[in-house]
């Protein structure tokens, strides 16, 4: 695993964020994710698709701000910067957060095991 790598799944999973891909998101997402919103709720994977399924989360656009990405083994931890415009239950947001991402590399590729976002 290199940082190079990390960057380009970080990339992917941007643009499956901002299209919606749900096989994307399912490819990158390890099965048992943790991840604590914004709201400080603590979601799983399927959580997490049902809000892009549903269409309750939509992103209109965003723009990252890779802060440290340090790899461990076999895993990484990205922190991040992130203005994110979209919709949420139908109301319009523009935001700022901050993210942290975990990355695992399994046999079947490397995928995200965890993280949290907070508003900034």
């Amino acid at each position: 695993m290199k940082k190079q790598d990390i960057l380009t799944l970080e990339n992917e999973l941007y643009e499956a964020m901002k299209s919606g891909n749900l096989e994307k998101l399912d490819k990158l997402l390890h099965k048992d994710l943790l991840f604590i919103i914004p709201s400080g709720e603590i979601i799983n994977k399927e959580k997490d698709l049902e809000t892009y399924r549903s269409g309750i989360l939509k992103i209109i656009d965003l723009h990252p701000d890779v802060e440290h990405l340090n790899i461990i083994d076999d895993v990484a931890i990205i922190t991040l910067r992130m203005k994110l415009v979209g919709s949420f239950s139908g109301e319009p947001f523009e935001a700022q957060f901050r993210y942290i991402r975990f990355w695992k590399e399994f046999e079947d590729g490397i995928k995200v095991i965890g993280g949290s976002g907070m508003a900034l």
